[in-house]
């Protein structure tokens, strides 16, 4: 894939562009007239019209929609069934239907839903779990989507590309039908709970018995079970039911998404699945994270957004393909944009953060697993981000210190990309920063869904390059890179 280089600037800007691609749907329950207030009679009646169908029409009907829609999506009839499952409860006890006439009653309760249709934007870039088939000097990354669709509903998809040798990259394949993970039992931790409860500022003895009893990891029927042991005379207080009610919303926002091996990264997606994402999965910022121990993951954090309400949430795993999602907690991640380090440092766990909305800081987790107040790393100051500053994902780790990509607002809230270095030990202190960005939108990039932005999750570094993949104007992602000593060697000391 060929680059170009502006004279004006240092970085390449590779030629290689991500568009929206409407062809990627998945597979969605459809009710008809969900919006009002006659909802149970028009679900009611369109049954009652199917039933009026009979089995040659049911045959033909069904033959004709998989027909249409079969190579679009995996397990198409399994979906229809499951489908069928929501609704069954309308079909009148006594009729007996054949699986055909149940098949299409699931289809006609089915919608495909474009998870891009809208707008493809804000990647963060990993590396593959893959790195098989490779020539020599290439590596496999995984790329993060932000992908908006009808209703402005984000989701996040993923897809692959090869970086290297030298400053060349290609994107692989990302055609084929789209999965959206399948809800799996959750392992639950009692520390999380236990953060949650501090944050909502629920402290009672129903709690305390609740956190007292749970082992340190629970299932979902090992809550249930706590719960149905509660002690009569503490189930006799007059907000021990409240308290259990909030208790229970508390632990079902954290769940696991879990694909089949064999559905490859590009078909993935992971959709919103709790009432406080409703309306999106924003901004997912994916790191490769490293435990004391020594294990490796990956993390990612996300807006969750309910269409009134955000609130912070954290992926974990092993693999990117079973993920475990859990509420953030305290009160840095009570704002958009928090960002892990990719390991501890000097024993703590680090995140990037813009907790007070316009100011870039670094928080600490705490014994209890909250995110504390943040200690400010960059105020807006210049005329290109006086609106406010952020991160533009995890920090990257240099032998000089540790590289931030930064973001900031300025006038017709603009969107520009910089950085900053911070102390490899102390990341509280700011060693230099580089003062005339890094990267803006030009002509064709500042056009858009949202005009005038470019904005990334996430970079990484490979063969002593910074790879930036950034959305522009919501509405396409393109490719970046730069040397990583170019880039310092323009960086200027600061007395943050």
């Amino acid at each position: 894939m060929t680059a170009t280089m502006n004279p004006q600037t240092y970085y390449t800007r590779h030629e290689i562009v991500m568009q929206p691609d409407g062809r990627r749907v998945v597979i969605k329950l459809f009710v008809p007239g969900e919006d009002d207030q006659t909802v149970q009679n028009r679900a009611s009646r369109l049954i009652e019209r199917i039933l009026q169908l009979d089995e040659a029409e049911t045959s033909r009907l069904l033959d004709d929609v998989l027909t249409r829609f079969a190579g679009r999506h995996h397990d198409l009839l399994a979906t229809f069934q499951h489908h069928y499952e929501l609704v069954q409860h309308r079909v009148p006890p006594e009729i007996e239907l054949s699986p055909t006439a149940r098949t299409l009653i699931g289809a006609y309760f089915s919608h495909e839903f474009s998870v891009e249709a809208a707008a493809l934007c804000n990647p963060s870039m990993v590396g593959h779990p893959d790195q098989e088939g490779l020539e020599p000097g290439e590596f496999r990354v995984a790329i993060s989507l932000r992908q908006i669709g009808e209703g402005h509903i984000s989701s996040i998809g993923f897809c692959s590309a090869v970086l290297g040798p030298g400053d060349r990259i290609r994107l692989e394949d990302r055609s084929g039908p789209l999965m959206v993970g399948q809800r799996v039992g959750a392992m639950h931790y009692r520390f999380q709970l236990s953060a949650a409860l501090i944050d909502d500022g629920i402290d009672n003895e129903a709690s305390a018995y609740v956190l007292a009893t749970l082992p340190e990891r629970y299932t979902d029927e090992e809550f249930e079970d706590v719960i149905g042991h509660m002690p009569a005379e503490l189930l006799q207080r007059p907000t021990t039911q409240e308290t259990l009610d909030n208790i229970r919303h508390i632990v079902a926002e954290d769940y696991a998404v879990s694909f089949p091996c064999a559905t490859p990264l590009h078909q993935r997606v992971l959709w919103p699945a709790t009432p406080a994402e409703s309306n999106g999965m924003e901004d997912a910022r994916f790191v490769q994270t490293l435990d004391p121990d020594g294990r490796e993951a990956y993390q990612a954090t996300y807006t969750a957004y309910d269409g009134r309400r955000i609130s912070g949430r954290v992926i974990f795993t092993r693999d990117l393909r079973h993920f475990d999602v859990s509420r953030l907690h305290g009160p840095a991640a009570r704002n958009k944009g928090l960002a892990l380090f990719p390991r501890y440092v000097g024993g703590r766990k680090l995140a990037l953060c813009r907790s007070d909305g316009e100011t870039l800081g670094l928080s600490v987790r705490d014994d209890q697993h909250r995110w504390q107040p943040a200690v400010p790393l960059l105020v807006p100051h210049r005329g290109w981000d006086l609106v406010q500053v952020g991160n533009c994902g995890s920090p990257l780790e240099t032998e000089q210190g540790w590289l931030v990509l930064t973001h900031g607002v300025g006038p017709m809230r603009r969107y520009a990309i910089g950085a900053m270095l911070l102390d490899l030990e102390n990341p509280e202190r700011v060693i230099a920063d580089l003062p005339e960005g890094l990267l803006d939108p030009d002509e064709i990039e500042r056009e858009g869904y949202v005009p005038n932005v470019v904005y990334s999750c996430g970079g990484l570094i490979h063969d002593d390059r910074l790879w930036l993949p950034y959305g522009a104007s919501d509405v396409r992602v393109g490719f970046a890179s730069v040397g990583v000593n170019e880039l310092l060697s323009r960086m200027v000391p600061t007395g943050y």
